[in-house]
């Protein structure tokens, strides 16, 4: 529920016009929670309600509206309004905003903007799209080696209110080249005449600021802090990239690789607001390479057209057995592409991967192929099709499920791994790419399983 159980009593007090206690009730409100509110309100009633909070608050609850909320709110709102909360965000929000929206819209805000605010914009954006410069802010605590803990005290008290987070606090030399990190807390608990030198182990972890953003979410993860800080070639301190950002970049690389795992080009907005022809388009260009690749099946059983008319029967199977190594063969992929992505495993493991995953693809093709004999001494019972042959059939699709899922299994495992080799992602070995993949070579282990055991039987 949370935001969206005010929004009854917010749409009553606008009705009411009784704009006093509009506001006295959203300056109580947490900003995400006010955000979740206006998500469900018109766009005339999100203008009014913005109009009536203080500029400090707007700038805090805009930061948490979608990225097309947000556009449709600049555009309700007046040049000064919208212009007030452009330069009360947060440097690293305001640029995910901007660098969403087409460029006459974008120059167009930016001249909006006081001429600190702009340069900060302006720096921000020069950065390669997708790099960790884009999602960096400005705003941190620099302290220098030489000052006491009581002159950092003073420099947090003097600056902290505009920094994006105090938890960690940033040495740095007097060009600005970054020399540690120390924590708040090692700062509050030293005495006030101890100097900072005498705080540091000279050991930090930073990023660079044309890295790319995945990078971010790695770093962060692996070293568990809530920032990180952002350097340039020259190692020189120029912003810091925080855990709320992180999550943001996880979210979009999470939701880009599923895309791809379903064979569809990612889309670059939410589902809804997506258009329909661009979504057919992205739809349509995976769909028709699949259907291509699905073309090589139909080549593959024409060669073996005479012998599918000497024994119909090797046809109802077909779905039974490509079923299986396509699903194995996405069971596998799908494994391997999340390991990948967790950093569980890398190209050097892909020895013993291949073993595991072969012993794995026998198994499975074992289990597989025992429920597929038994479908065949069953459907015996009660047909008699191929009653006399029963026991070469069993054991030509036992057998034929076995080969096929362990097909299915080695291709799945190997193509990501293979794709990340050559430097492609490897989302891009989808679940049904794989699974054309296998129905193409499965068809022919199929029937050549089928044509040496069932050689003086059926066939």
């Amino acid at each position: 529920m949370y935001g969206r159980a005010f929004v009854p009593e917010i749409q009553e007090f606008i009705r009411n016009r009784d704009f006093k206690a509009l506001r006295e009730a959203m300056v109580e409100l947490l900003p995400a929670d006010l955000a979740d509110a206006l998500s469900f309100l018109n766009p005339e009633e999100r203008a009014v309600v913005f109009r009536m909070l203080p500029t400090a608050l707007a700038a805090d609850i805009f930061e948490y509206l979608e990225i097309d909320e947000q556009e449709a709110l600049l555009r309700s709102l007046g040049q000064a309004e919208a212009a007030a909360i452009l330069n009360e965000m947060a440097p690293d929000d305001r640029t995910a905003l901007l660098e969403e929206l087409p460029g006459t819209v974008t120059r167009k805000l930016i001249s909006l903007l006081t001429p600190e605010e702009r340069r900060v914009a302006t720096m921000l954006l020069g950065y390669p799209e997708g790099s960790i410069g884009r999602r960096m802010t400005p705003d941190y605590v620099s302290i220098r080696e030489e000052w006491t803990v009581a002159q950092v005290i003073e420099q947090l008290r003097r600056f902290g209110r505009d920094s994006e987070t105090m938890n960690i606090l940033y040495v740095v030399d007097v060009q600005g080249k970054l020399l540690d990190d120390i924590r708040l807390r090692e700062v509050i608990l030293a005495p006030a005449d101890r100097r900072v030198t005498e705080l540091m182990d000279n050991t930090f972890a930073a990023l660079n600021v044309n890295d790319d953003q995945e990078v971010a979410v790695e770093r962060i993860k692996h070293y568990d802090r809530v920032a990180l800080p952002v350097v340039d070639s020259r190692g020189i301190l120029v912003g810091i990239v925080t855990v709320d950002d992180v999550l943001d970049v996880a979210a979009e690389e999470t939701t880009e690789d599923i895309h791809k795992l379903g064979a569809v080009v990612a889309l670059d907005e939410p589902y809804i607001d997506t258009g329909f022809f661009s979504m057919v388009r992205k739809r349509a260009v995976w769909l028709c390479l699949l259907f291509l690749g699905e073309m090589l099946t139909v080549n593959a059983l024409s060669r073996f057209s005479v012998h599918i008319e000497k024994a119909v029967v090797l046809t109802l199977f077909i779905p039974l057995i490509i079923s299986s190594g396509g699903n194995s063969g996405s069971q596998a992929t799908t494994l391997i592409i999340r390991s990948l992505a967790l950093g569980e495993i890398g190209l050097g493991d892909w020895w013993r991967i291949m073993r595991r995953e072969v012993l794995t693809g026998l198994c499975l093709g074992g289990v597989l192929g025992s429920l597929g004999f038994l479908r065949i001494l069953l459907g015996a019972q009660f047909s008699h099709q191929y009653a006399v042959h029963v026991l070469p059939l069993g054991f030509a699709i036992a057998f034929a499920l076995v080969c096929v899922v362990l097909w299915g299994t080695l291709v799945g495992s190997m193509l990501p791994l293979l794709l990340r080799r050559i430097g492609l992602d490897p989302a891009v070995s989808s679940a049904p790419l794989v699974a054309t993949m296998v129905d193409v070579i499965g068809v022919t282990i199929y029937f050549g399983i089928a044509v040496i055991i069932l050689r003086g039987h059926l066939l």
